[in-house]
Formats: C-alpha cells, structure tokens, sequence
C-alpha cells in the first residue's frame, strides 16, 4: 500500500490518501468491468464507484472524472487500508498514457484484457449506439466504413465526446498498445489476460489476477454477467435524460439536490434500457475484418508468445 500525504502532492483538502496501484488499462469490451466488479468485492481491494476516471491520458478526448490530482486521488479516499485501483479502459489506445501512469507511480501494475479484435469492434459499435452520444451510424458495416471520412472530420456526431471511438481499426491495434506498456512497466508489471480465458474460466483468471497483485487468492467473489449488450427501448426518452430541455434542467436544479438528480436519470436509463441477443456479425464483414488484422494478431502472438492466429479465422 502507497500513502500520498496532501503536502507532498501540493493538496489542500487531502491528508493521506491510499495512491492507486494498480490500473486496468483496457481494452474497452474485452471484460474490463467484469474484473473490476470482481476485483472489488475482494476485502484487500479497492475500486472507486468511477469505475473509469479517464484522468491519465492527456492525448485523449471525452469527459474526465477529476481535473486535477486532488480531485482524483479524492476518489480513493475511502480505500483505508485496502490496495486501490481503477479500469479506465481508454488508456490501452492513449499513447501517453503509460508514461503518465508511471512518472505517478513507477510501481504500479498494469492489467491489459484483449480480445478478437473483430469482436471488440462489433462490441463496441453497439455500446456507443446504446449510449446515444457517439455513434449514429446504426449499420455496423457503415459505420465501419464511414472511418475515412471521420479522419477528416465529417460525418462524426454533433454529441460525440469520444472521436478516437470512431476510429475502429485504430482501436484494436493491439500490438502496439501492448508494447508502449511493456516498455515502460516490463514484463514483470504487466498482466495481460486473454478475454477467451476469461469467459472459459473467470475465476482462475480472476485468481491469476490476484496474484499478481499480491492479495489473498483464495477469496472467491460473485460471479455473474456483467455489463451484458444492451438496447434503449425509446430513443425519445434517452435523448429527454441525456440531453434534457433548458427548462426541465432549470427546475430538476431547484427542486431536487444533485444526488437525487443524478439517481432519477440513472432510473430513466434503467427503465430504458433491456438487455438483448445480438445478431451474429454478418459473415463477409467478419471474414474482412478477421483478413484485415490477421497481421496485428500474428505481432501480438509474437509478443505475448501464444499462438493467437485462431482469431483470424473465426
């Protein structure tokens, strides 16, 4: 366990607070949340309720939790004294993130979980159309298809607050990823779970897990589907709580504190949102798509020295 004291971070507010030690860097849909999820039920671990703070990586756009290191290391306060940690799964792609990590704290440990890329994409996709800001494209292949053009700036969402998002095949250029952590943390500072593992065997994987983090690994949490692919049934009433008229945000303010607003939007996404089977990805869009990085799978293999190259033909 790491202490900061508030006079050695320049901070007013904070006497000690636990300094996070380990980071789930990514990538987003390979099973992040999940092993958060677990990782907190552990007693000698601590995940903040932001689960993603997006604080490191100054590269990067979309919203951050904290805009300082007072505000983000507020948001370990509670830790005592369990380890901390955080899964802000955009820090994977950011390619200042690594470093920025380490000049915080050169002893952290790094958790990477990679999946097919092509998976990854066809997740993804459906995530930013659920959460209405980022994508409008519906059609998987169009959106795909549509990078090009967003390179150049046109046909990206007046609302999106995560641009590279919409850069797919940007985002699942593992290998390079993989290697800018490497670099700077080392083999033995980086644990890279295979999200294939994880779904055939989330506890041994979760167990892996603590030992790399040097806690107890007999514990045993809650296993359970999390973050399963979601849909909105109204698209009316998911644009009323994420963009809501001036005028109903003008009263919500006087009316109710923000605890309470913030809880009667996350109900309305709640009662908004149903959980459903994806389509199967149509075959020619996978068969391309698999073509299209089966020498990024081949690097990775090489780098992780396992044989990944079933991915390519799936």
């Amino acid at each position: 366990m790491i202490k900061i004291s508030a006079a050695g971070a320049g901070m007013d507010s904070l006497e000690s607070v636990n300094k996070p030690c380990f980071f789930v860097v990514g990538a987003p849909k390979c099973g992040t949340t999940a092993l958060c999820n677990y990782l907190n039920q552990h007693p000698a671990i601590f995940i903040p309720d932001i689960k993603e703070p997006n604080f490191f990586g100054k590269d990067l756009s979309g919203i951050k939790a904290a805009r300082d290191m007072n505000e983000y290391l507020s948001l370990f306060r509670d830790a005592d004294t369990r380890i901390s940690g955080e899964g802000s799964t955009w820090s994977l792609y950011s390619r200042t993130a690594a470093r920025e990590i380490y000049e915080f704290n050169p002893h952290a440990r790094i958790i990477i979980m990679l999946r097919n890329p092509a998976d990854v994409l066809y997740s993804l996709h459906n995530q930013m159309l659920y959460d209405g800001n980022n994508e409008d494209i519906e059609d998987f292949g169009e959106a795909l298809r549509a990078e090009a053009d967003r390179r150049k700036g046109r046909r990206i969402p007046k609302t999106c607050k995560r641009r590279e998002a919409l850069l797919y095949s940007e985002v699942v250029r593992f290998a390079d990823q993989v290697e800018r952590y490497l670099s700077v943390f080392g083999r033995h500072g980086v644990h890279i779970i295979i999200y294939d593992d994880f779904k055939a065997d989330s506890l041994a994987s979760y167990r892996e897990v603590l030992r790399f983090l040097r806690v107890d690994d007999s514990f045993v949490p809650e296993i359970k589907v999390i973050n399963p692919s979601k849909h909105v049934r109204s698209r009316m009433l998911r644009k009323f709580y994420k963009d809501p008229p001036v005028w109903t945000s003008a009263i919500a303010r006087v009316l109710f504190p923000q605890g309470l607003r913030k809880g009667i939007r996350a109900g309305l996404q709640n009662l908004n949102t149903q959980s459903v089977q994806r389509p199967p990805m149509d075959y020619e869009i996978r068969r391309k798509l698999n073509a299209m990085f089966s020498g990024e799978v081949a690097k990775l293999s090489d780098i992780l020295v396992r044989d990944l190259t079933e991915w390519s033909k799936s």
